[in-house]
């Protein structure tokens, strides 16, 4: 199968996860032609019996050399209507990953097994923890990832061997105290007063400038249909990021600080912190496969350095919980507009062909262990 013909295919099967996108952890339909197609290419694959998701293998033996693939769709408002919509890209990263498996049945290696791992729930921040549960990264010693990026980092032709998310959290809060009369604010505490405090607060946390952070409040609920009753009770909830691992932690050490000070007008403040999504913990050895692969397809002049990202991916749980695999994420140029997540995301689909190839260098290079 020469370039053109492999391209061909390579939009046929887009098209259908394209205009097929499911949700996080609900991903069974597209499970069900990946794994239709892993039956016609003859490759072996295994399921799993209570989740979405598929693992699939060729070759034997060590070095296992690990390409995964997220699955999931966002839910999000396309025109007027909520719906399942593949616009953070995962379409594309199925099918790279699907003609890399294409490719590589062409080819031939003495030894080492290629592992390709389609996951679900990365857009939950917690996919990725589930696979580790299934224990499909035990003897893994390479993982590989890919991610579109948009056009303000990379244009099509261009890539970067690695992409260093950020960490981020999110804070979920409830103020509880007891409504009162709006004619008689002396008889409580105004839950939005509290609000705005803790608002304020926030903006007076303070790194260096040569750190990379952000936090900022992202829902506010309080009051109701009477407009004159002064809210007691009220929910909010923050977004926090974090360049690396450590300084997320003292973020939220700060944060706590500040719900301290807010209880003291008088209210009782609960919270807890949800979908922990890591910073990345990039190995140098698969950064240099990736870069190998940039190289042979772009030539230098195509491989820009390290990306870095205040984004977030559960793809760096991989290396959090198993620190033995050597790890990194391929940056692929697709001159991608207006931008991720965005609910009208386009991009060259002529892109998926480079990215296949890229990864294919990138793998033969791990399983000779030249990372």
């Amino acid at each position: 199968m020469n370039n053109e013909q492999l391209q061909e295919r390579l939009f046929e099967l887009f098209d259908y996860l394209h205009t097929h996108p499911e949700t996080s952890w609900n991903e069974y339909g597209t499970t069900k032609y990946i794994k239709q197609f892993l039956e016609n290419e003859g490759v072996r694959y295994r399921l799993f019996d209570d989740c979405p998701g598929i693992v699939a293998e060729m070759g034997s033996g060590k070095p296992v050399v690990m390409v995964r693939a997220d699955m999931d769709a966002l839910w999000q408002e396309v025109e007027g209507e909520f719906r399942a919509n593949h616009s953070c890209g995962h379409d594309a990263h199925m099918t790279i990953v699907m003609g890399l498996i294409l490719r590589l049945k062409t080819l031939q290696w003495e030894q080492g097994t290629i592992r390709f791992l389609f996951q679900p729930a990365e857009e939950k921040g917690n996919g990725a923890l589930k696979m580790i549960e299934k224990g499909v990264l035990d003897d893994v010693d390479y993982l590989f990832g890919v991610h579109l990026r948009p056009v303000e980092e990379l244009s099509l032709k261009q890539a970067s061997p690695s992409i260093r998310h950020g960490a981020a959290q999110f804070f979920v809060g409830h103020i509880y105290g007891d409504d009162c009369h709006g004619a008689r604010p002396h008889q409580g505490v105004n839950a939005i007063d509290v609000i705005s405090l803790i608002n304020f607060q926030l903006k007076t946390i303070y790194f260096p400038p040569q750190q990379s952070y952000s936090i900022k409040m992202t829902k506010c609920v309080a009051g109701g249909e009477n407009l004159n009753i002064i809210p007691g009770s009220a929910q909010f909830a923050l977004d926090v990021r974090a360049e690396t691992n450590e300084l997320i932690q003292q973020m939220k050490q700060k944060v706590g600080q500040i719900i301290q000070y807010a209880e003291t007008m008088g209210v009782r403040i609960s919270y807890k912190w949800v979908d922990f999504v890591p910073a990345a913990e990039v190995s140098v050895e698969a950064e240099q496969c990736i870069r190998k692969g940039i190289v042979t397809v772009f030539g230098e002049e195509g491989c820009v350095p390290s990306l870095q990202t205040s984004g977030s991916e559960d793809f760096h749980f991989y290396t959090i919980q198993r620190p033995h695999v050597k790890a990194a994420m391929l940056g692929l140029g697709a001159d991608l507009k207006p931008g991720l997540h965005h609910p009208h995301m386009t991009f060259d689909r002529s892109c998926i062909l480079d990215g296949v190839c890229i990864l294919e260098v990138a793998v033969m290079e791990a399983l000779k262990g030249r990372g």
